[in-house]
């Protein structure tokens, strides 16, 4: 029954893509040069352009992207919340927390950076020059050094009401670091939190079972006034944020385990396969959490002391995948829409980003969400996110298995830091196997191996 769901979810989205691209295409050929093509009824005339292209497509669409837009305050700030707040051991809270934290915001910074290099150098939207219907005044960019200030709100409510995501996500971080030290009354409190989180988590589901419509509505509508060149620039952009994805999982995470904790990559990348496979066919960082703990500590050698709070954290703020993605997608949709993008326009994505991916859920469809908000802080046209919204659910479960690789990886490098890894477990090709096996016909004999 899951299977076939996770499987209609997928192909409805590509049948939305596909159906909105074959729409948009005849009505292109019906409509040239955005004229109008009308059909003469009983009574009135009915103008397809302003009925279909500019009233139902439009007002569908739209209404998707706002949605899209609705729900980053409460997903980000919640979320996060929910991940901080686990810190229950306050002894440990400085020190592994830190070192998970820091390694967690480091892949990531380096992976959009990348992303965003990669994408420069081969500019996979340049040439298509679209116009946005959204039209918006540049504003001068802000030092780094204000940046910096600008995250810490003085009034907290005024920056959820304005959207302001870096400052949501500072006092976020600084709200669950309390619940964390507040013994039973932060219980309490992170109990309630949990609850909203699962709520919010059924919201962010509603809305991609709905996403089918939407991406149908907001490409029909694109590809109405699009010249076909696109389709080359959308199939640079999708191997644009593939081989990133690769490149990052095998190359940088590798020179980290190396570098920071002296062990064979290859034997890591090996003993990934069962993680990656199950987090690549679900899509879903939380979904694979359960996989995860049991690769990185019957297969890897991590006690779970480290594990326990290090893949769990991981999943909620490791997202080093989404930020490939947003990094790529963002240089993608300024290059389509033409418009050029200032180093510190470029900073302020890297820091939007990596700050981001901390309240970025582990669950299908997530990033599209952050990325509306990535593009908003720039000043980028949103609804650019329905020219890859298609091809982004193909590239998802890549991404989900680039961030469970990297959760493993940093529960490795921490628990060899805290002397909480066995080396012979990590070197031992037999590791993990038994547990795996399962007779059901005899179920004493199971209880009794584990």
């Amino acid at each position: 029954m899951t299977d076939k769901k996770k499987a209609s979810l997928t192909t409805r989205i590509v049948t939305g893509m596909g159906a909105g691209i074959f729409t948009g295409v005849l009505l292109q050929m019906l409509m040239p040069d955005k004229s109008d093509f009308v059909i003469p009824l009983y009574f009135f005339e009915l103008s397809l352009r302003s009925f279909l292209v500019d009233g139902i497509f439009e007002v569908i669409g739209q209404v998707f992207i706002s949605s899209l837009k609705m729900l980053v305050v409460p997903l980000v700030f919640v979320s996060l919340i929910c991940g901080t707040c686990s810190l229950k051991d306050t002894t440990k809270l400085g020190r592994i927390g830190g070192k998970a934290i820091s390694l967690y915001l480091i892949t990531t910074a380096i992976a959009i950076s990348f992303a965003m290099f990669l994408a420069l150098l081969i500019s996979p939207g340049e040439g298509v020059n679209m116009v946005s219907d959204t039209t918006f005044t540049s504003r001068e960019a802000p030092s780094l050094a204000q940046v910096f200030i600008q995250m810490f709100p003085s009034n907290p409510f005024a920056a959820f009401a304005q959207g302001n995501m870096l400052q949501v996500i500072v006092f976020a971080l600084l709200f669950g670091i309390a619940i964390a030290l507040s013994g039973k009354a932060g219980e309490r409190i992170a109990g309630l939190f949990e609850d909203m989180s699962t709520v919010i988590m059924r919201l962010v589901t509603i809305l991609m079972n709905l996403a089918p419509y939407g991406v149908f509505c907001l490409l029909a509508s694109l590809f109405t006034d699009m010249s076909l060149k696109i389709f080359g620039n959308l199939i640079v952009y999708f191997f644009v944020v593939f081989f990133a994805l690769i490149l990052h999982a095998t190359v940088t995470y590798s020179a980290i385990l190396k570098i920071m904790a002296g062990l064979n990559p290859i034997t890591f990348l090996k003993k990934m396969r069962d993680a990656v496979i199950f987090a690549f066919s679900t899509a879903s960082s939380n979904a694979t959490i359960p996989v995860t703990l049991e690769t990185v500590t019957k297969k890897m050698g991590v006690k779970n002391s480290i594990a326990s709070f290090t893949v769990p954290l991981g999943a909620t703020i490791n997202m080093d995948g989404t930020a490939i993605m947003q990094g790529v997608a963002t240089v993608f949709i300024a290059q389509v829409f033409n418009v050029d993008l200032t180093f510190s326009q470029y900073l302020m994505v890297i820091l939007t980003a990596t700050l981001a991916s901390i309240g970025t859920a582990g669950v299908p469809g997530v990033g599209l969400i952050m990325l509306a908000m990535v593009l908003d802080q720039v000043g980028l046209p949103v609804e650019g996110i329905g020219l890859i919204i298609g091809v982004d659910r193909l590239l998802d479960m890549t991404r989900t298995a680039v961030n469970v690789t990297g959760d493993s990886m940093v529960s490795i490098v921490v628990a060899k830091s805290e002397d909480q890894f066995d080396e012979d477990v990590f070197y031992d090709d037999n590791a993990g196997s038994k547990i795996e096996n399962i007779d059901f016909h005899d179920l004493d004999k199971n209880q009794s191996d584990s």
